[in-house]
């Protein structure tokens, strides 16, 4: 996994090279500098296939120059076909592949391509820069276009110099804790959207975005439950094992759920030996999974390791979290993440990962609050609205936020949004509607939970999980490669009938009966936990002190956007243990660390 970065603005070496070095831990093995007809590449590489300096970066063919981070699992495959063509390589990586691979077929090589990429070609001949990313968007890539100057990076961090905060889009972190693509924390600084491709064209000043791969709508396959389960077997297998090609040692994550425990399953089958896994364990039973993931790692007899965190190893790496993190990101599950790559590093410079699969076979438990609130959603909205208003929740003693939630909600969709956002409940107004670019979910599928699967695929699983894991493991110079995030496991299982995968309340039916074909059910068959930490718990003990501090008066009121007596009123219930209100008061602690690193830059 490497670090990219392109301009044609001319700064001098030396900041470029400071530009690189405040992200330097994507690729600490080389950093290449070139200038090349006015353009600036800097590539910073952690060397993963074909050690040797000859696969070092910016490369250059011909009137084509790539500077390139990701990898491309079937680059073997593309090679063959290259070579029988007539093509000669000069080196064994994947990224020569890409090159000679774009010299060829053009953007018609996105088409061909399976892995986690984001790169940028400059072609001499057209003076056009062509960028691409990734289907899923694994990979991150920022960009600023203005008046035909332009930067391109791995990361925000050295283009934020001189840019604007966009208060904006601290309006859409506070409702969904991350922000949302293409927008960014300054202005005049976007993400590149997954599945699209970018065209600057120097010589006119034009700029091009166009979409090579999205999700379409869900055409469901005629297909026995037996066949469908082998099929996605084989399919697995096949996503692990193109994941295994390495050239450093590799290992895998382990937790308590079904999908790490599939993918370190195939690994251990597959691997000529003994494969290394890695846990993070917390004193506090309600998250701690690492007991059954030793469990997993005796039955799979893997080499394995387990680190328990405490709330002081937490504190400890708030500032690597602000650090990596360069833009506001509030999944307090980062922490952990950020814990379980620096211990990886010790052993292993590249791990496998199950992320991805609750998105394509229903694991997160709010497909079970869909299903269970699916009969109040479908009631008429005006009886709901009457229901909520009446008052008659507290007579019976329901679980009121929820019910009322649901009653107040205008439709299937809505309810489905509002999973993912909070649609302003922190702010004082409402401000752009980022929901604007996701609106394919609604069209996709007429299943309630594929629909919601799909936004989950689209805005959280971009925005939040792969920026998590990206960061994290990119913070410890580590690579992590996700089997489910293969774009032919996600296209697979949209194509299956929804009780192949959910069931009477039975999240990710399909894993869990191919899991069995490697680890007895009784001992995967637990309670999920998910991967996370007691941080709510935390705020109102041993880190009570630092919270309060950081939530002052001067710090609130500087937040544009923000209801402060609202999130106030919400600080102290929690503090009381009236409420849980961890998620809204960890956004506000994380955008304070961000303003304390990041705004006077």
């Amino acid at each position: 996994m490497c670090g990219i970065y392109l301009t044609n603005i001319p700064y001098d070496t030396a900041e470029v090279e400071t530009k690189l070095k405040s992200i330097a831990f994507r690729g600490p093995d080389f950093t290449g500098i070139e200038k090349i007809d006015g353009i600036t590449f800097g590539h910073l590489r952690l060397s993963i296939l074909d050690l040797d300096p000859r696969a070092n970066q910016p490369m250059a063919f011909e009137h084509l120059t790539i500077v390139y981070n990701g990898e491309i699992y079937n680059y073997q495959d593309i090679k063959k076909e290259l070579s029988a063509i007539g093509y000669q390589f000069k080196t064994e990586s994947d990224t020569e592949v890409l090159l000679l691979g774009y010299k060829h077929w053009g953007k018609n090589i996105l088409d061909k391509i399976n892995g986690m990429f984001a790169f940028s070609i400059y072609d001499a001949t057209t003076n056009k820069i062509f960028s691409a990313r990734d289907r899923l968007g694994v990979k991150p890539f920022y960009y600023s276009w203005n008046d035909g100057k332009f930067e391109i990076c791995s990361q925000i961090k050295p283009l934020l110099a001189g840019k604007e905060i966009n208060e904006d889009a601290i309006s859409m972190f506070l409702d969904c804790m991350f922000i949302p693509s293409p927008y960014t924390i300054v202005k005049n600084v976007f993400k590149l959207p997954p599945g699209n491709f970018m065209e600057f064209d120097l010589g006119t000043n034009e700029l091009s975005i166009e979409e090579y791969w999205n999700l379409n709508p869900v055409k469901l396959q005629n297909i026995s439950y037996e066949d469908a389960k082998k099929e996605l077997h084989d399919l697995l297998i096949d996503a692990v094992k193109i994941r295994l090609q390495s050239d450093v040692p590799i290992g895998s994550f382990l937790s308590g759920g079904i999908d790490s425990a599939l993918v370190s399953s195939i690994a251990s089958k597959i691997s000529d030996s003994k494969i290394n896994t890695f846990s993070i364990g917390f004193d506090n039973p309600n998250y701690d999974e690492s007991k059954i993931a030793e469990q997993y790692a005796t039955i799979l007899d893997t080499n394995h390791t387990t680190t328990i965190c405490s709330p002081n190893d937490v504190l400890k790496l708030i500032p690597k979290l602000t650090e990596v993190y360069d833009e506001p990101f509030a999944d307090d599950s980062a922490l952990p993440s950020l814990l379980l790559n620096k211990v990886t590093k010790q052993y292993v410079t590249v791990a496998l990962s199950g992320d991805g699969g609750d998105e394509s076979f229903i694991g997160y438990n709010h497909f079970d609050s869909l299903i269970q609130h699916k009969k109040i959603i479908d009631t008429p909205y005006g009886i709901r609205k009457l229901i909520a208003k009446s008052g008659i929740l507290k007579v019976f003693g329901m679980d009121t936020h929820r019910i009322k939630n649901a009653l107040l909600t205008k439709g299937r969709n809505d309810f489905i949004e509002n999973i993912f956002s909070r649609k302003g409940f922190l702010l004082k107004e409402k401000k752009q509607d980022y929901m604007k670019h996701y609106q394919g979910f609604k069209s996709w599928s007429t299943d309630f939970l594929q629909r919601a699967a799909d936004l989950n695929i689209k805005l959280w699983l971009e925005n939040d999980s792969n920026v998590k894991v990206d960061r994290a493991s990119m913070a410890y110079s580590v690579e992590v490669r996700s089997p489910f995030l293969d774009y032919r496991v996600v296209e697979f299982a949209r194509s299956l009938p929804m009780h192949f995968r959910y069931e009477k309340g039975r999240q990710k039916k399909i894993l869990r009966d191919i899991l069995k074909e490697y680890i007895p059910e009784e001992v995967f068959d637990q309670p999920k936990h998910g991967f996370s930490v007691p941080i709510g718990d935390w705020m109102r003990t041993e880190l009570k002190d630092e919270f309060m501090s950081v939530l002052n008066d001067e710090f609130l009121n500087s937040v544009p956007n923000l209801d402060v007596s609202k999130f106030k009123t919400l600080l102290k219930e929690h503090m009381a243990g009236e409420n849980d209100h961890t998620a809204h008061i960890w956004k506000l602690f994380v955008l304070s660390k961000w303003y304390d690193e990041f705004r006077t830059k």
